[in-house]
């Protein structure tokens, strides 16, 4: 079993930035994708960002590219988001997701993903 738990979360202005963090318990090693999906109220939810946790693979959705980053460090068991120029329509509820296998160019598709956290709120105004 694996448990995922989102913090970083808050209310922040159109172009300012937030970071938010995946910690991760139990075995983690079983874990090789760590994505980042988001929910805003009445949508579906949907990928914004995915990696290989052992190898430098990473994707991102066209709307946050160039905007966020995802990365890990695995001393702390933690995965980020760093989310810069925020914008009103990134507002949602941000997920962690790890699953067990590489979904390569799936990873998007959260039906791939074993484990979930609980999600952080993001709320951006303009």
């Amino acid at each position: 079993q694996v448990q995922l738990v989102e913090s970083g979360g808050g209310a922040v202005q159109a172009g300012e930035s937030l970071r938010l963090s995946c910690a991760a318990s139990g075995y983690t090693d079983s874990m090789a994708s760590l994505s980042w999906f988001r929910q805003a109220p009445g949508k579906e939810r949907e990928g914004v960002a995915g990696m290989h946790t052992s190898r430098a693979w990473t994707y991102y959705a066209d709307s946050v590219k160039g905007r966020f980053t995802i990365s890990r460090d695995n001393a702390k068991n933690t995965a980020y988001l760093q989310m810069n120029s925020l914008k009103p329509e990134d507002t949602a509820i941000y997920y962690c997701a790890a699953g067990r296998l590489w979904y390569g160019t799936t990873w998007s598709n959260p039906s791939k993903y074993n484990y979930w956290g609980q999600g952080t709120q993001v709320t951006v105004s303009s």
